[in-house]
């Protein structure tokens, strides 16, 4: 079984202070049976990593450059992540591809440099609201996975996570209900089962898009939703909490 994963992604958000607060109410009631991630802005890694030391709560950042060390002004390499502690990174966030205009392809790069510098990455995929209403969600999430698949291959894919986040959820209140967000999680596994069926049973898939307290445990009954990867509910350790112990829920159920 799919061991539930429960991300929280602090995007540019904190001080010092309040993040050593926010570890230390996470790590003093980290619950067991899911696995917890940190993602927080580049600048607390370090403060992060060595707060996390005596906890298994794991440490990702946000975003990475594809190209080695050199002139790339406010760019972070992937080897200077692992030096401080990283394990885990995003790759593809919709803030990314739509505010930063990041292409398919750059994506494919950042997961692929992930994977050769032994961190684990998180490809985040979703559609639009206007692609949704024209139909278009598994033509839009199938073209962002073949676009990485296209360049690691299935062996690649078996390495990381994807991560479903309807781009007309995130940050928004707005969320998927548990049966539209199976629909589309189902169809990514079947679409990776007609390459590789063990591939397929393994890969991890999260569920994101504005989870919160409330609608967490109602998504993660569903077969194919192996947790959940968290904005701002994540900068709350008590919701943040609850929505981990949801997770861990799923596998006593």
């Amino acid at each position: 079984m799919r061991k539930p994963l429960v991300a929280g992604n602090w995007k540019m958000n904190g001080t010092k202070a309040g993040i050593s607060g926010l570890v230390a109410r996470l790590v003093a009631d980290e619950p067991s049976g899911v696995e917890m991630l940190v993602f927080p802005p580049f600048v607390f890694l370090d403060q992060v990593s060595r707060e996390l030391q005596d906890s298994a709560i794991g440490l990702g950042a946000q975003n990475v450059d594809w190209r080695e060390q050199g002139a790339l002004t406010g760019e972070i390499e992937a080897s200077m992540l692992k030096e401080v502690g990283c394990s885990y990174c995003l790759v593809g966030h919709s803030e990314r591809r739509h505010l930063f205009a990041e292409s398919d392809g750059q994506v494919a790069s950042k997961f692929e440099v992930c994977i050769e510098s032994d961190l684990i990455p998180i490809l985040c995929i979703g559609e639009t609201l206007e692609q949704r209403r024209a139909g278009q969600t598994m033509a839009v999430v199938a073209d962002q996975v073949r676009s990485v698949v296209d360049i690691v291959g299935l062996a690649g894919i078996a390495r990381g996570i994807i991560a479903y986040e309807p781009v007309w959820a995130i940050g928004t209140g707005e969320s998927a209900s548990p049966d539209e967000a199976e629909d589309v999680h189902r169809n990514i596994r079947q679409m990776l089962k007609q390459r590789d069926s063990k591939t397929a049973e393994s890969v991890r898939i999260l569920y994101g898009g504005s989870v919160n307290r409330e609608n967490a445990a109602g998504l993660f009954v569903k077969e194919n939703i192996d947790g959940a990867l968290v904005g701002g509910a994540s900068l709350v350790s008590e919701d943040f909490l609850v929505i981990c112990k949801a997770a861990a829920g799923r596998m006593e159920g």
